[in-house]
Parts: C-alpha cells; structure tokens; sequence
C-alpha cells in the first residue's frame, strides 16, 4: 500500500531540519516509495564521474541528494 503526500512536483516547501534549515526551495521530483523529496539547491552533493559520453572530462559534479519528506513544510503561495 503506497502512502500518499501532500507535496506535489513544483510545491514550494521550506526546510525545517538538517544543514538547510530555514531555506525555501522547490520540490523537482517526489520519491514516494522512499519517502524523501528533491529540492533544487538542498543537500548538494559533490560526486566524482567517470569519463563518459555525458561527462566527456569526468571529474566532479555537485548533485542534489534526496531529503526525508519529514523535514520539509509546504509553503503557502
């Protein structure tokens, strides 16, 4: 049985617990099975790549992590 969110794709929430409390983001993608949202600009992480055709050079690449759907509050507007 899946649990169903009140925080949709393109919501604007507010982060109120972890490194980025207080910041307001936008939801780009809700996982719902894991129970987590990603937010852009929250919890990025810097990932080492390997050459490739999309990262022709390799190197790193800051990426945006998933956040628990607990620590986030919809923001009105």
């Amino acid at each position: 049985m899946a649990v169903k969110y009140k925080i949709k794709k393109g919501d604007n929430v507010k982060i109120i617990a972890g490194d980025d409390k207080g910041k307001t983001a936008k939801v780009t993608q809700v996982l719902a099975k894991e129970g987590k949202v990603i937010c852009e600009g929250i919890k990025i992480a810097k990932k080492a790549v390997k050459p490739s055709e999309k990262y022709q050079n390799g190197g790193f690449i800051n990426k945006e992590m998933p956040i628990d759907i607990s620590n986030v509050a919809k923001v009105e507007g």
